[in-house]
């Protein structure tokens, strides 16, 4: 019997996990590589940020995903580099784990295109760890609006910034109107719904740019019936601790958080290969980079277009079907078998809530706005949870803050706590002139 091969995949995302999973069947040894212990479900990270949601809802071990798959095998440590010339895959650990197939689906992180030196003052949110530190940001400005007795500084703790209005940022600024002006206002005494101020920027002309026109005016719509405030074709200039800077006007803001843009991961610096402008491994319809057939680069990780020279976008759909396309194609070569037909992105639709009773949904022939917008897009996210108990516990919830407008993981915990005794947003009337 032939030697079983080795095949890495590093990173347990949506496309790391449907490649070993199409590989369940090979006649070989996978490695799955990732620096945490759980899949990630990220579509809905920005309802853990919100507390509508709690961290265990939308992540599952890896090892339980896969612990009915024999030939695969979890490894918790940090990707530093690859050895193209040794054949393996270096880690923090120091191990050196070999490999004859190389799958990279490393995923991607916040581009402040140019202004990182923004990063510490509006932070994203990519981890579960972003969401639980902004969830933390959010409340604790709560807390303190709720001690303050400086009109100015209290304005800003209320005053909630999202940059960027793509689908996150919308969703992002949907919910935190609706936490701010139904769910938190009833349990403080001093804080009334017409107190806070959300505010969504975008630098185009329009929010959600890849959604047709209609449906983008239908979301901006329900946005402002929620009394988000949208700032259209205004780029930021500056962000700073407590302030961002747009058309001239600077807006004083205790929560600033960013959602206008991602950059790749470090693989492209790891392969020393040809890379676009936000680091992505340009690579060719087989997903392989140049003059490495045996190594894959899928999901926000690789720069890839489609036989009309349109790129991949993005998504979680496109990054699983990736990744089963290259698990197939692998297993067809260890077997000796026909190849899978040449992979053709097969695009399922997009959807944005905005609120708990609106989103906006195209899926090409059928558009839907509203409310039916909004059952869709919550049938489909839980439909797409790994594992019956999420599924379970994500309708339980949402079913609970639908009749009770509760948020039931508003919760502080770490050393944030710490800082809620030390108010540190030096806004006073004076700067607010």
């Amino acid at each position: 019997m032939a030697k079983r091969k080795n095949i890495v995949i590093v990173g347990a995302g949506f496309g790391g996990l449907a490649a070993a999973q199409a590989l369940a069947e090979a006649h070989a040894d996978i490695t799955v590589i990732d620096r945490r212990n759980f899949h990630l479900f990220q579509p809905l990270l920005y309802q853990v940020a919100t507390a509508a949601l709690s961290p265990a809802d939308i992540s599952a071990p890896i090892r339980s995903v896969l612990r009915r798959q024999a030939n695969a095998h979890v490894m918790l440590d940090k990707v530093t580099g690859i050895d193209r010339e040794k054949r393996v895959v270096l880690t923090e650990g120091r191990r050196a784990v070999p490999f004859d197939y190389l799958v990279l689906a490393t995923g991607a992180r916040h581009s402040y295109f140019g202004r990182d030196d923004w990063a510490p003052f509006a932070p994203g949110i990519k981890t579960l760890d972003d969401a639980t530190r902004l969830r933390a940001r959010i409340l604790l400005a709560f807390e303190r609006a709720e001690l303050e007795t400086d009109p100015a500084a209290r304005r800003a703790l209320l005053t909630f910034v999202v940059i960027g209005a793509g689908p996150t940022g919308v969703e992002l600024a949907g919910s935190i109107a609706e936490l701010a002006r139904k769910s938190v206002t009833r349990d403080f005494r001093s804080i009334a719904p017409g107190d806070m101020t959300v505010v969504l920027i975008e630098a185009g002309p329009r929010i959600l740019p890849s959604f047709r026109e209609n449906l983008a005016q239908a979301a901006a719509q329900s946005l402002e019936e929620m009394g988000v405030t949208l700032r259209l074709a205004q780029p930021v200039t500056e962000v700073t601790a407590h302030t961002v800077t747009i058309s001239g006007r600077v807006l004083p803001a205790a929560t600033i958080i960013w959602a206008a843009g991602v950059k790749a991961s470090a693989a492209g610096r790891w392969l020393g290969a040809e890379t676009d402008r936000a680091g992505r491994v340009k690579v060719g319809p087989d997903f392989t980079t140049a003059g490495e057939p045996d190594i894959f680069v899928i999901g926000d990780t690789a720069a890839c277009v489609d036989e009309g020279g349109k790129a991949l976008p993005g998504v979680a759909p496109a990054a699983k079907q990736a990744g089963a396309w290259v698990g197939k194609l692998i297993a067809a070569r260890l077997a000796s078998t026909r190849e899978p037909k040449p992979f053709r992105y097969r695009d399922k639709g997009a959807m944005a809530t905005i609120g708990r009773k609106s989103a906006v949904v195209d899926l090409g022939r059928i558009r839907l706005t509203g409310g039916a917008g909004w059952l869709l897009w919550s049938a489909a996210h839980v439909w797409f949870l790994i594992g019956f108990r999420n599924r379970f516990s994500v309708a339980t919830s949402w079913l609970w803050s639908y009749l009770t407008w509760e948020r039931g993981a508003r919760l502080i915990t770490g050393q944030e706590i710490a800082r809620a005794r030390a108010p540190d947003i030096p806004i006073r009337q004076q700067d607010a002139a």
